[in-house]
């Protein structure tokens, strides 16, 4: 069913908690994870004030790295086959989901698993939603993980769009 499942990670409780679900889908499907980290410099981020886009780019990547070793250990620990990479964005008009996409097509991803903070309202507006827009272009299942944060009442913690093939 799933032969590679490609998890987005970018160090948030959103994807770690994907990383948990990719984890419980790759055991059970004995499917290789490939666990990716898109460095996007020209995105708004905590590390705005960066002048120099060459430090902002060795931070971003610093980011990546914590994230995707978290990715390595709890694949070695579940025994899960995989790997990890990061990729940068090709340019400033080019997107995270944009560049997840090529990713996917590149690996031939079966899946693809990752976080979503849940905004709304004026901060989905101003930030956008890296998981909406990438669940449009997607060319195969994606399975969306909510943030502990943003599942309130609701039971429920992740949602699937399945596209067709």
């Amino acid at each position: 069913m799933y032969h590679t499942i490609l998890l987005a990670i970018d160090g948030s409780e959103a994807s770690l908690r994907a990383l948990d679900h990719a984890l419980d889908i790759a055991t059970l499907a004995h499917a290789r994870l490939h666990a990716v980290y898109i460095v996007h410099p020209w995105r708004v981020s905590e590390y705005a004030g960066y002048y120099d886009p060459g430090d902002l780019c060795k931070v971003l990547r610093e980011d990546a790295k914590v994230a995707l070793e978290a990715a390595r250990t709890a694949m070695a620990r579940r025994g899960v086959r995989g790997t990890t990479e990061i990729v940068e964005t090709q340019s400033a008009s080019d997107d995270i989901a944009s560049c997840l996409q090529r990713c996917a097509q590149l690996h031939e991803a079966a899946l693809v698993v990752m976080g979503t903070h849940g905004r709304h309202g004026v901060a989905r507006a101003v930030l956008g939603s890296v998981a909406e827009q990438f669940l449009r272009m997607s060319r195969c299942p994606v399975l969306l993980v909510r943030s502990s944060a943003n599942l309130g009442d609701r039971s429920a913690s992740a949602s699937v769009s399945s596209t067709p093939g």
